[in-house]
Parts: structure tokens; sequence; C-alpha cells
């Protein structure tokens, strides 16, 4: 056996070999990798490397290379042209290998400062189907390594590693498909199931995003005019970005949402750099296709998808059957929560006017109860004019007469307040709920031990009036508890409906027949006798609907009563605090709700704050702050202390519910003001200025 042929036997079994390796890999870059280092190994090769066509079939673009020299070309994108002056390109040009015995004189070798020791190359065609899908270069150190024989024999081994790239295309398409139709099933599944359009749109794209691994994607909807498409919702910094700019696009061929929602058809642009109507966005510079689809329900165009890629053709037809799938669950959910939010609009409007009649039925009879009320005393006056002009004035009368008058006054007073409050209402703002609660308990003298209290983080702050609303609350705690029940709970947390916060307070008193339940919104109506005058829950229900709110009772006899208040969502401040030229204050208070508050706004500045209940010794401070509403100290004695200590003219008074007489008292005894509390840094630094 002649050297020759124990070369060719050699070289047959090594092809072999590696091509029953190369078959077994499935994925594309394994296999690249794992092909050139065979190659290498069994024939002990200097250099192997693996090229596929482009697609738009003008370069062999290297996507596998032996050594530091092969990761070098792949990281500069190594890429040679179809049928130009290099072994590869004629080798695909022409589907046949090629020979160069001595790369120097080779006139079609394209010269490689990577590999510079090479002395031979040989380029073998990869073909699948009579169609040459890119090539394989094999390269030696020495002059004449190769016999045109090595080219039937490695050439066997191209088209396995042809095949089994073909191979490995099709399982990838296939998991791309199984993907693609799970991440389909997945959107239409998840966004079918939320009805608030606030929650459904942000949770689409970062689906959409998540499961299809984009760049971007942004929901778009129709203004009421039709005439611009306003982005909604958009994945990620940049979305959230345009979405607070009010992003948005006008109907038309100006841009690929405009022409998408004017023609109510899916647009696709491959390479956004091409495309005419592709609107340049700085906030995704990296945007490279992009493909907008129709959000169409029945025969109406709600907006519009934006689904954008890094990658140039990055969408196919399975990417846009499937996409297209989810589009139109997408535009179902959207409908869906819409017709939500037009029932819910509905209902609340129903209870608008369910409470105007109300309040109306109850300012009929308020005005009739005032009227029977001042009547009486409008008699005994014209009376007593009478008699004094008469000169036969009945000093015992006159007293038991005065008397009458000023009971039938307080109690019109008394009437008043409970209807309307000591004061005027204040413009609703964000208040710390659990500090209305605390000093609505503490008024109504209801012990610690009674309360069960939960509150939601996310239902910390609610809009309203803080004055009114701790009288609100006041009175429907006063009423649970006189239902003679051991316990009452209050708890607050966010609803469904966006914005709206729910506040149940809730006792195991003796609760109501439905006789009862009916009338309890009546003014004036009580089951607990002449001493009360049954204006708690209508007075409740004003304030609740004057901050916008509603109110609503569940009640069953011997099992308790529930008054669930639905009222709008506050926030909590995100401002800074201006100090002005406070830079020390002395806070008289109990370790609450609000004295944290007070401590968390002020964090950042430079003012000195030091807490204390301590009537004995005052630190020195620019500016005393007092709780009116205090658990652990008299109120009394720590206005006397002040005034004491020469500190009154610094001190303010602060309270979640203000009172007209109260603050002309604590200004008669010297203090600098009286106020409500600041809630927010922008209220805490008008105080402090």
């Amino acid at each position: 056996m002649t050297n020759d042929t124990q070369r060719h036997i050699k070289l047959l079994n090594a092809s072999a070999r590696a091509a029953r390796s190369i078959t077994t890999i499935l994925d594309p870059y394994e296999l690249f990798h794992r092909t050139v280092d065979i190659i290498c190994d069994e024939f002990g090769f200097y250099y192997a490397g693996v090229f596929l066509l482009d697609e738009k079939n003008e370069y062999a673009v290297l996507k596998a290379g032996r050594g530091e020299a092969g990761r070098a070309m792949i990281n500069e994108g190594h890429r040679l042209a179809i049928g130009g002056n290099s072994m590869i390109g004629a080798c695909i040009a022409n589907r046949e290998g090629r020979i160069a015995l001595d790369v120097g004189e080779e006139a079609v070798f394209f010269e490689n400062p990577h590999l510079p020791k090479t002395r031979s190359e040989m380029a073998l065609p990869l073909i699948v189907a009579d169609e040459a899908i890119g090539a394989l270069t094999v390269q030696s150190t020495e002059e004449a390594a190769f016999h045109e024989e090595d080219i039937a024999a490695l050439q066997t081994m191209a088209d396995q590693l042809a095949v089994a790239i073909q191979n490995s295309r099709l399982h990838r398409q296939e998991e791309r498909r199984a993907r693609l139709l799970k991440a389909a099933n997945r959107v239409g599944r998840e966004v079918t199931s939320i009805l608030d359009l606030e929650k459904l749109l942000p949770r689409t794209v970062d689906i959409i995003c998540e499961a299809y691994g984009l760049y971007y994607a942004g929901v778009f909807l129709l203004d009421e005019k039709g005439e611009y498409a306003v982005l909604r919702a958009g994945y990620g910094k940049a979305g959230k970005a345009m979405v607070a700019e009010g992003h948005k696009l006008k109907v038309g061929t100006d841009s690929m949402i405009g022409a998408c929602v004017a023609l109510g058809e899916t647009r696709i642009a491959l390479d956004v750099g091409e495309e005419r109507i592709h609107f340049k966005n700085p906030y995704l510079p990296h945007t490279r296709s992009e493909m907008a689809l129709p959000l169409i329900f029945g025969e109406t165009t709600l907006g519009a998808v934006t689904i954008q890629s890094s990658e140039e053709r990055a969408f196919s037809e399975d990417d846009i059957t499937t996409l297209l799938t989810m589009a139109e669950h997408l535009a179902v959910a959207i409908n869906n929560a819409r017709l939500i939010d037009e029932l819910k609009e509905a209902h609340n409007e129903i209870l608008r006017n369910k409470v105007f009649e109300a309040l109306t039925t109850a300012t009929t009879e308020a005005i009739h109860w005032i009227g029977n009320k001042t009547l009486p005393i409008s008699l005994t006056v014209a009376r007593l004019q009478e008699e004094i002009a008469d000169g036969k004035v009945d000093l015992d009368s006159l007293k038991e007469d005065l008397g009458m008058i000023s009971e039938s006054a307080a109690q019109i007073v008394q009437v008043k307040e409970q209807l309307i409050g000591a004061i005027r209402e204040m413009k609703p703002r964000s208040i710390l709920f659990a500090d209305v609660l605390q000093t609505a308990a503490l008024q109504r003298g209801i012990p610690d031990k009674m309360l069960t209290v939960e509150i939601d983080p996310a239902a910390a702050y609610v809009m309203a009036d803080s004055t009114q609303l701790t009288r609100a609350v006041g009175n429907i705690l006063q009423n649970a508890v006189e239902a003679g029940g051991k316990s009452v709970k209050v708890s607050a947390r966010p609803t469904e409906e966006r914005g709206i916060l729910e506040i149940d307070i809730e006792d195991d008193g003796a609760g109501m027949s439905e006789e009862v339940m009916r009338k309890a919104w009546s003014p004036f109506f009580t089951t607990r006798g002449v001493l009360h005058h049954g204006l708690g829950l209508p007075a409740a229900m004003h304030v609740v609907s004057q901050a916008q709110g509603r109110i609503a009772l569940v009640s069953e006899e011997g099992r308790g009563t529930t008054v669930a208040m639905f009222m709008p969502q506050g926030h909590a401040s995100k401002s800074e605090v201006e100090a002005g030229g406070v830079k020390s204050i002395l806070l008289i208070d109990d370790n609450d709700d609000w004295a944290n508050l007070l401590k968390e706004m002020l964090k950042g500045t430079k003012v000195k704050l030091t807490q204390s209940t301590d009537l004995k010794k005052f630190p020195s401070a620019d500016l005393v702050l007092v709780d009116e509403n205090l658990a652990s100290v008299s109120l009394t004695d720590v206005l006397s202390a002040l005034s004491k200590a020469g500190l009154a003219a610094s001190t303010v008074i602060l309270t979640s519910a203000i009172n007209p007489e109260r603050v002309t008292q604590y200004l008669r005894d010297g203090m600098k003001d009286a106020t409500v509390k600041p809630y927010s840094a922008d209220e805490l630094s008008e105080l402090l200025r």
C-alpha cells in the first residue's frame, strides 16, 4: 500500500469521524465551533473556519474560526464578497471546491494578516438541495498540503456539515415557533384577565418584550378626535419617558404607527434606515426593525402596537402570525376594559344622583327641624318685648324663657356642626389617614384596646379635608361603639378601581334590621333616644360625597355593622422641605404616624428635631410644635408648662381637625398659632416660613 493510499484512507476515516460528531449537534454556535476544532484536531490542520451567506447573498460571513485568529476575525465582522477575489468567494459562486497549493501564487487567495503562516488552503462549498449556503476553509502551514482527491474526502464531511446546519436551522425554527405560540398564548391569557386599562397596557408591553426577547414595544390609542395615536404604555425607561412627554403620532402616512392606524393594516420595516416613513426616535437609537400592528375590534380601529428589534430583518412569518394573534387578543381586552370603565362611570353617576337626593332630603328635613326650634324662640322674644313695653316683666318667667332660648340655640349650633362642621370645608389634599383616625378616636374617647387597625401602605394617604374627614370618621366610630360590641376594626386598602381606596369601619355590635337600614341615612332618624340627633351617618355621607367619594352600609341584625367609605387615593410627597430660617424644632407629640412622617420629611434638611413629652425640661428651639391630640400627656399641662418656660410665642398647635373656638383660645393664651397638620413637604415648608 502506497503512502498516498494510506494517507487517503486516513483522511476518509478522519472525515467519517468528524461527520459523525457534527451531525449530533443541534445548537448552531456549538456546531460551528466544534466543527473547526474537530477538523483541526482530526486532520492536524493549521486553521479551519465556517462561513455562511448573509441574507442578501452578497457576502460570506465568518461564523466560527479556530483559535485566537478566528475569534479576532469574528469580532471584526470578517466577511468575503461572493465571487470576489478570495478562495471562499469563488468556491461559493462556482459551488465547487478550490485548492491553493501555494497561496503566494494563488490569484484568488485573500491575504489575511491574522493567518500569516498559511501556505496551502482548501475551500469547500456547503451545499443543501443544490443550493450553496456557505463554505468551509481549511488551511495548512505546508505548501502543496492538499491533493485533488482530498477534496472528495473532505467534501463528504462538508456535505454532512451543510445537512447539520440545515437541521440546526429547522430545529431553531421549530423551537422559535413553539416559543412564539407559547408567548402569544401567554399574552392572550394574561391581558384578557386585566380589566383596568392603566394596568393592562403596561403589563402588555412587558409581556411582549420579555416573551419575544424584543428591544421595545409600545401601545398607542387613538385620541377622542381620531387625529392622533397617543402612546399610552411603553417598555422600559424609554417608554416611561415618552409617555411622560405625551408622545403622539399623527394618523396618516408620515410614520409607521400613523400609517398602520390610517390603513388598518400591518406595517413592517426590516431595515428602518431604508424605510421612508419610519419615525426616527432619539429614545430608541438601536432600533433596526419595526413592526406596527393595528388594534381592531369589530370594524373600529382602537390604536396600534409598535414592536421593535435591534436586529435587521428580525421578524419572520411566524413572528407576524403570532403577533397578529396577540394584537387581536389585546384589542378585545382594551375594548372590555373600556366597557368596564363606562359601566363604572354609569354606576358612579347613579350613586352621585342617590347622594344628591339624600342630601336634598337631609337639607329639607334639617330646615324643618331648625324652623321648629326657632319658632318658640321668636314667639318668646315677641312676648318678652310686649311685657317690657307694658312694664310687666316677671323675672322668674324671664329666666325660664332665657333658658329655653339658650337650649334651643345650643341644639341648633350642635345640629349645624353635625351636618357641616365647625368651619368651612378646605380644598381636599393628601392627608395621612392613620393620623385622622387617631384624632377621631381620641376626640370621641375611644380606647386603643377596642380598636384594631389595618392600613395597607398603598392606602396610607387619602384625598380629603382632614377636619371634615376626622368628623365623619368620628361619627362612624361613635356609632360603632354605641352599637354595644366589644371591638371595632378599621381597615384601608386600594380597590381595583384606579385611584380609589376602600376604608371599612366594622363593629361586632347589635347590627341593624332591614327596616332600620333603609332609614339609616335619613337625617334625625335614631334608635337611641332623644339625646341623639340621628345625624352621624348623614353627616358622614355629606363629607364623603364632598370629597368625590361614596359611602355604603352593610349590616345584619345581631352580627354587627360595616360602613365602607370609597375615597380618592392620596399620595406621599416627593418634593423637598425648605426650612427657611428654622434650624431647630421641639416636637411635643406621641410616637405616632404623624411624628414619624415629620421626621421623614425633615431628612435631608439641616433642621435639628427633638421629640419629647417631658414637661420638666425643654431644650432650646426656634420653633415648638405641639400635637393638639396627645394621648400620653395632658395638652393643658403642656401649654401651661410652655407658657411658664417663656416658649408660648414660639409654639404652634397642630391638629388634623381645626376648631375656631379652640384656635381663638390658644391665641388668647399667647400661642404663636394653631393650624392643620402638614402632610406634605410643601405644606411643611409653608409652616416653617
